[in-house]
């Protein structure tokens, strides 16, 4: 409400006098929010989960999700972002959840860190969960509407991803990931379990072999792709991929300014510009 009692849209610019201002003033834009990858799990380990990936594309948000309403821009206003980091791989254990990425009061929610057999711990709740470790260890759950399930097995589980969980294509591989309408980028896969575990499209890392050679495989950044699961020898669970926000607009509409603090990109296609912010936080805003 205003302070005169007068209903206002979400993002809508307000005059003084509590009266909304000129339409021209407005526009809307699609976006594709994905927070950042988890790592993977040690020692026969489960993949790392997909960052949560929340879309007003037609492909819609992770998990089955529908797609999102598009963003409401009002020139001259700041808009906070922050990029979520992809979490660690682990050397001993289970990894590390990745990092939230936030936009327009939304938050996409951080991969699950893959499970580990040692001391049996679970794969983590993220907004695709980590993979089970060997020995059937429990997996990791997704989040609503951003992402699915690690894998579960006695073999170990993939990380779940975007577009479907851990284990849905193979024993030990990660979750396919979504593929974003707004810049045809796959992105947000699961990680893959050890001895080889092949990570989901989407940049889901690959596990290790089976002798902790080749090494496990980092998701990849800008994806929110999980990491891949380390073996039993002495071979540790990779990182997940660094998060994303793509924002596509029409050109007419505006120009962008990304802020101190951010590290972004535009690019041209056809009659819109694409808006690719790949790291940091701070504000973007339109003229």
């Amino acid at each position: 409400m205003s302070r005169y009692g007068q209903r206002t849209r979400v993002g809508q610019a307000v005059s003084n006098f509590g009266q909304p201002a000129a339409a021209a003033e407005a526009f809307a834009a699609d976006f594709t929010l994905v927070a950042g990858g988890g790592g993977g799990g040690m020692n026969l380990g489960g993949g790392g989960g997909a960052g949560g990936y929340r879309s007003t594309g037609t492909e819609g948000s992770g998990g089955g999700g529908a797609a999102q309403s598009k963003f409401g821009v009002v020139k001259g206003a700041s808009y906070a972002i922050v990029i979520g980091a992809g979490g660690a791989g682990s050397a001993s254990g289970r990894g590390l959840n990745g990092s939230d990425s936030t936009f327009f009061g939304l938050t996409a929610t951080g991969g699950g860190g893959g499970g580990s057999r040692n001391g049996g711990v679970a794969g983590q709740l993220g907004g695709s969960g980590g993979g089970g470790a060997t020995d059937n260890y429990a997996a990791g759950a997704g989040t609503a509407n951003q992402g699915f399930a690690g894998g579960q097995n006695a073999f170990g589980g993939g990380g779940g991803g975007a577009g479907e969980a851990g284990n849905t294509d193979g024993i030990g591989q990660g979750g396919d990931g979504l593929t974003s309408s707004l810049d045809s980028v796959a992105r947000a896969g699961g990680g893959g379990a050890a001895n080889n575990g092949v990570g989901g499209d989407g940049g889901g890392g690959t596990g290790s072999g089976a002798a902790g050679s080749p090494a496990a495989v980092a998701g990849t950044a800008n994806t929110g792709g999980g990491g891949g699961s380390g073996s039993n020898s002495g071979s540790g669970g990779a990182a997940g991929g660094k998060g994303v926000l793509v924002i596509r607009y029409a050109t007419s509409s505006g120009t962008i300014t990304i802020g101190a603090g951010l590290t972004g990109s535009t690019t041209a296609s056809g009659a819109d510009t694409i808006a690719t912010i790949t790291d940091g936080s701070g504000n973007i805003s339109w003229a």
